[in-house]
């Protein structure tokens, strides 16, 4: 007799069935356009700063200015600001331009050269005067460090102090301190920028790191800030901070125009005693000197040629 094959059963079936249903993938009903990928992004620290300046800068401002864009990698650039326009102005600009903040340059008179530091809306900002100003071109000192590298920043022990300048401090810092993995920086660290406190001034120079062993060579620029104010706000607001020890260049340029009127004037007044002081006569005379003084005809002058007759 020929065997039968072996019919499985209905619940098998209806197991393999369910089994298959249950490994199937249930798609969401959402395209895949709709929702990017999300990607964890190595550029955390999105600090940009506008470095810019109102009209009316030099020559030498124009180039200090060019040299710390090209320092600043995470730096940004705009036109000149009118003078006539007010400072609060700069923080829609900061905006639109997408910038924390700010490094903007004022001149006043052609002369004066001041420098706000500021952090965009919300504040604090700092008002310094800028002296000694050389610039890269102008020092033309040894130095090949890479465009785009991240600087080190160090700062003078004295920062840590006082309240104002631990304020500042951390200004710069957020300022200056190109943010790590930014897209136009280099992941190489070949310069220093150092910040030290002499004579109530923040003196500001640019070293290249020459060996491992720490070796450093000045490129430049370098400047001296003289703080003026420190103040809550971006580009105003309460003050936090006044510098007792500071003087305008109106003040010094006004005592140097004393100082040279004063020695016109005490060389007058000492030409005046002068003359007050000179006697009449130079020395005591005799009046019985003119005694035997006889006056020849020919030798007499005015009223005395009538006391002399000719015989005609």
């Amino acid at each position: 007799m020929a065997k039968r094959k072996r019919v499985p059963e209905k619940t098998h079936v209806g197991n393999v069935k369910s089994k298959a249903v249950d490994d199937t993938v249930v798609l969401p009903p959402v395209i895949s356009s709709d929702e990017p990928p999300k990607k964890q992004p190595k550029w955390t620290n999105r600090e940009r700063v506008l470095v810019f300046s109102s009209r009316g800068i030099s020559h030498r401002t124009r180039y200090l200015m060019n040299d710390l864009r090209t320092l600043m990698s995470h730096s940004k650039q705009e036109s000149k600001m009118d003078r006539k326009d007010q400072l609060f102005i700069i923080n829609e600009i900061c905006e639109m331009k997408n910038c924390s903040k700010c490094i903007f340059f004022e001149a006043k008179k052609k002369k004066d050269l001041y420098m706000w530091v500021s952090n965009c809306p919300d504040g604090p900002s700092a008002k310094f005067l800028v002296e000694n100003v050389h610039t890269m071109m102008e020092l033309k000192m040894t130095g090949n460090c890479l465009k785009g590298s991240r600087p080190l920043l160090s700062f003078d022990p004295v920062f840590d102090k006082e309240p104002q300048w631990s304020l500042l401090k951390e200004l710069f810092t957020q300022t200056f301190g190109t943010p790590n993995f930014h897209p136009k920086s280099q992941p190489f660290f070949d310069h220093v920028f150092t910040f030290s406190i002499v004579d109530n001034r923040i003196w500001f120079r640019n070293y290249q790191i020459l060996e491992e062993d720490g070796s450093l060579a000045e490129i430049g620029p370098r400047f001296v800030l003289n703080p003026i104010k420190v103040f809550g706000g971006s580009f105003g607001g309460p003050t936090l901070y006044e510098n007792p020890k500071y003087r305008s260049p109106n003040e010094l340029r006004r005592e140097m125009h004393k100082k040279f009127a004063q020695k016109y004037v005490s060389r007058v007044q000492a030409k005046k005693s002068l003359e007050e002081r000179k006697p009449d006569e130079p020395y005591k005379r005799d009046p019985t000197d003119d005694v035997f003084l006889t006056i020849r005809p020919e030798d007499a002058t005015g009223k005395a040629k009538n006391t002399f007759y000719r015989n005609s």
